[in-house]
């Protein structure tokens, strides 16, 4: 019977002990059953993670190497507000569908410590973000608004996974408050008063409902929007 080669084996232990963390959320993961399940001895566990923490990194590791997948494969509508709607959907869905692995992601909190591997949803987040900004769509420092965006997403996800149960109304609502503050929409369109507050209002509603007239006519309307709200005219 050949012998698994070592990255196998590691693979295969990193799997058992995401399904672990899967089967049972927010409960201590057995390094024991994990081996068991892998059929290998204990040392072979410790060689390739070194501990239990070591091997909870890399279930953390594993479970943003997921999440990022999800991202990759997520189609970009052309608008960067529209896709951090379409982000913080995702990111709720994960989180629902991964409550065990969410948890570890982004539940337990180390002070000073930001786990490497979130890295990678912050720089995508920061690139609409840094996107928007460059637009003129936002009232806040791109990295705030990320900030604003990324914190508030996993605050209505903790709790819908609390809970135990989906709360679309209490996610959309959170989303579009989020939106609206690093937008400047927070009271409403009348927050952006003056020729360029009304053009960015009209950018805004067209951006958040392209079934009015249609993707390619939006994606049109914007680009003139976004001209017209730049030019030095709308100052006189």
């Amino acid at each position: 019977m050949p012998t698994a080669a070592p990255s196998d084996t590691r693979l295969r232990l990193l799997e058992a002990a995401a399904a672990e963390v899967a089967a049972a959320p927010g409960e201590d993961v057995s390094m024991r059953a994990v081996c068991q399940k892998v059929g290998v001895t204990m040392p072979t566990l410790y060689h390739f993670f070194g501990s239990k923490q070591g091997l909870l990194d890399a279930v953390v590791a594993y479970g943003f190497d997921l999440y990022m997948d999800r991202k990759r494969a997520q189609e970009s509508s052309g608008d960067p507000i529209q896709d951090l709607r379409d982000g913080w959907d995702a990111h709720v869905a994960f989180g629902l569908e991964n409550p065990g692995l969410y948890s570890l992601m982004y539940g337990k909190v180390q002070p000073g410590h930001s786990p490497a591997p979130q890295s990678g949803p912050s720089r995508a987040l920061r690139s609409l973000t840094e996107e928007a900004f460059a637009q003129g769509r936002l009232v806040v420092s791109a990295e705030q608004a990320a900030a604003h965006v990324l914190v508030t997403n996993i605050g209505v996800t903790l709790r819908q996974i609390v809970l135990g149960q989906e709360d679309r109304a209490l996610s959309v609502a959170v989303r579009e408050g989020a939106l609206a503050a690093i937008t400047g929409t927070a009271s409403g369109s009348a927050t952006r008063r003056g020729p360029r507050g009304e053009i960015r209002n009209t950018l805004e509603y067209a951006a958040q409902h392209p079934e009015v007239l249609g993707v390619d006519e939006t994606r049109l309307l914007t680009s003139w929007l976004r001209t017209l709200a730049g030019t030095d005219a709308l100052d006189d």
